[in-house]
């Protein structure tokens, strides 16, 4: 009941001459023209999945997916299991009360999941033809490079346009500073490691830190240089690895009681269990340990950064849909929402700043 004022308008209501008038009024212009009316028509149903690797803000952009869509008139449908939930016609409504004391937690609501199926031509007309059943307009996904090259597919096939919002904890997606996730897994890594670093002060141990990056090290270059690490070994830095005998004895020299190496799980070699056990016959004066952290980043009250941020890109994704465009992904660019096509944010690679590469070095000397 507590929903009822936010029903779907009746948009010949909308086509008439005495709401033209007044929307006119509203925005200072004498008269809005009927196309005008006609085209915010075309979106009156949305629906919102989380795809992929979960990670903390996406209840915060589902939300504001929600909300917004209702301010403007629009119905919500929730799709569960990501692009599975699409395929299996796994729809639920979603109300301003369905998303009420979500923005606080970790994970999705919605549930996520990876579907081999709609990776197949037959997948994705199964889908298709839920979502007209259903009436939906539009979709809005939330997920990383793999949720947009389906979304990018579903519109060169179809006709109903999907926009994206950035969801992973890698922060590795072209087009966009921020993914959602990213600020709080970075915070948690950091917090991990400052307790590591108690312990292996005062036991004389190295560490090696496994943290997540199967492609990017995002993540482990901006907790290495957080945390102090003696050294931090990424994916898109390659023969590191080499180097590393080099800058372990380089802190020796300088006394230092500890030593933490952070290593992104993608890099070429093998991860922090393969590169330990490689050097831990040069350094016998240290007890070696390996740590993986593994997925304990990915879960979490979402930090104040991915709230406000998933809220904006939630906001901006459900105004991309009613401005007609599709087979784009909402992103942040200098604090700014920017619209990225699919096709770039999918296929272009977004580095590492390089600079930050080599502050490490030198302030790990």
């Amino acid at each position: 009941m507590a929903d009822r004022k936010y029903q779907r308008p009746d948009f010949e209501y909308l086509k008439t001459a005495k709401f033209r008038l007044f929307v006119g009024q509203k925005n200072n212009v004498n008269f809005v023209p009927e196309f005008y009316i006609d085209f915010m028509a075309k979106i009156k149903k949305i629906g919102v999945l989380t795809s992929g690797g979960d990670s903390p803000g996406m209840n915060a952009a589902i939300r504001g997916v929600t909300r917004t869509a209702i301010y403007n008139g629009l119905e919500v449908i929730g799709i569960r299991h990501g692009y599975q939930g699409m395929i299996d016609a796994n729809f639920s409504p979603l109300y301003s009360h369905s998303v009420s004391d979500i923005i606080q937690r970790g994970g999705t609501i919605l549930k996520t999941a990876r579907c081999e199926e709609f990776r197949t031509p037959e997948g994705r007309q199964k889908a298709y033809n839920n979502l007209k059943e259903a009436q939906i307009d539009g979709v809005v996904v939330i997920g990383g490079d793999g949720s947009f090259t389906g979304a990018r597919l579903f519109n060169e096939e179809f006709d109903i346009p999907f926009v994206g919002i950035p969801g992973t904890i890698d922060n590795d997606i072209y087009g966009t500073d921020y993914t959602i996730g990213y600020d709080t897994a970075l915070n948690t890594v950091v917090e991990a490691i400052d307790k590591i670093r108690d312990t292996a002060s005062a036991h004389n141990r190295m560490f090696f830190v496994e943290v997540m990056g199967a492609e990017a090290g995002f993540i482990a270059l901006y907790s290495g240089i957080a945390t102090g690490a003696e050294a931090i070994i990424i994916p898109e830095l390659k023969g590191e690895e080499r180097n590393l005998k080099a800058m372990i004895e380089t802190g020796n020299s300088r006394k230092k009681s500890s030593n933490i190496i952070i290593v992104a799980e993608g890099d070429e070699g093998g991860g922090a269990f393969a590169i330990a056990e490689k050097l831990k016959d040069d350094f016998r004066e240290y007890d070696i340990r390996v740590s993986v952290l593994g997925h304990l980043q990915r879960g979490g009250s979402p930090s104040a950064m991915d709230r406000v941020n998933a809220s904006r890109l939630g906001h901006a994704a459900v105004e991309a849909l009613i401005d007609d465009q599709k087979s784009v992904m909402v992103g942040i660019s200098n604090g700014e929402i920017t619209l990225v096509p699919f096709r770039k944010a999918v296929k272009l690679h977004k580095d590492v700043n390089h600079n930050l590469v080599d502050l490490a070095k030198i302030l790990s000397v």
